[in-house]
């Protein structure tokens, strides 16, 4: 006993398609290939009124940093006058910025961060 699929049936018409061939009203999508999102730097300015030992502890809490590679972040910031936290996509660099800032000013300290994309390649 063979089932018929058509339009007396009830059911729908099964057309085969061959390689190469397109069935009316068929549309052929393609893929696009997605790009990878620019990467920004947070970086953290120098003052002379933040202590290191806070600075320290924001590359720990906010940017997740071993406290030995905290500390040469934190060098970096004193003798250079800035020191990459970490790089991110946008939204979470200006998150990360926000976060440091609000932390910093509750204290009282000065202590700036900043976001800025990084350089193309």
């Amino acid at each position: 006993m063979t089932r018929r699929d058509g339009p007396e049936s009830g059911g729908q018409i099964s057309r085969k398609q061959t390689p190469g061939t397109q069935l009316p009203g068929t549309q052929t999508l393609e893929r696009t290939a997605t790009a990878r999102p620019r990467m920004w730097r947070v970086l953290l300015l120098n003052d002379d009124y933040t202590p290191m030992d806070f600075v320290v502890f924001v590359l720990a809490r906010y940017f997740r940093k071993p406290e030995q590679e905290a500390q040469q972040i934190m060098l970096a910031v004193h003798h250079k006058g800035q020191g990459v936290a970490g790089l991110y996509t946008r939204d979470i660099a200006e998150t990360k910025v926000a976060q440091v800032t609000a932390h910093a000013r509750r204290e009282g300290y000065p202590l700036r961060a900043v976001a800025e994309p990084e350089a193309d390649e």
